[in-house]
């Protein structure tokens, strides 16, 4: 079982219609955050069910795929890697998180960065100490500090809201709006399981929020305490 496996596999799924819908909506064009990506056309529950075809793929293996400037070749390494961590031991979890680590910048765009920072880097760094995340959320690469504050999904669904908390006030004067929108959303999740400690966090930075962290974060609010919040 070989990266080679893989593509070739992909490129039988590869859909050119698809790969024209998926560059206009992941922004590929001059400026925008995914110039130059790449894509052959394969919708997210056909890789899904490819990974699981081929979650033994090895690790250097992995890396041959996440070297790709295929954007789907780098999506389907993720998900593999993640279903890998899902059952694994200690010594392989602390292996994936280091190579997640070493190759962020072949982990750069949204959905790559969604689809396996909670898993491979919350759920490493679950009992550990949270630095790496304060140190991702300084990058000056948009990807990193997506991965700092999405990371933290994995704490929240263990009721651990902290670091979400820290590092989304750290990412008050982010520029990007794909980071106004995962630290809104990270917020929103720590909402959801408990109402009490988003609304002491907005009371204090609701007003120095940027508008679509905000809109993001109160999205489960009632119509009216969601007016109220944006009309201050």
């Amino acid at each position: 079982m070989t990266a080679e496996d893989v593509k070739q596999k992909l490129k039988s799924l590869a859909s050119p219609d698809v790969a024209k819908s998926s560059v206009r909506f992941f922004k590929t064009g001059p400026g925008q955050y995914s110039e130059g990506d790449i894509f052959i056309g394969i919708k997210v529950p056909i890789l899904r069910t490819v990974s699981r075809e081929f979650q033994l793929l090895p690790l250097e293996e992995i890396e041959s795929l996440l070297n790709s400037p295929i954007h789907e070749e780098r999506h389907l390494a993720l998900m593999i890697l993640v279903l890998q961590v899902a059952k694994c031991d200690a010594a392989y979890r602390r292996a994936a998180f280091d190579f997640y680590l070493e190759n962020t910048k072949f982990i750069n765009n949204w959905d790559l960065v969604d689809c396996s920072a909670p898993q491979v880097v919350g759920g490493y760094l679950l009992d550990k100490s949270r630095k790496p995340l304060f140190q991702l959320s300084q990058s000056k690469s948009l990807w990193e500090r997506r991965i700092a504050i999405v990371s933290t999904q994995h704490f929240i669904r263990h009721d651990d809201f902290a670091d979400t908390l820290a590092i989304s006030q750290r990412l008050l004067k982010d520029e990007e709006d794909l980071i106004h929108k995962a630290a809104g959303w990270m917020l929103r999740e720590v909402g959801v399981r408990d109402q009490g400690v988003l609304e002491a966090f907005l009371c204090q930075h609701a007003a120095a929020m940027p508008r679509t962290m905000l809109r993001y974060a109160i999205e489960k609010f009632p119509p009216d305490k969601r007016r109220a919040y944006l009309d201050k």
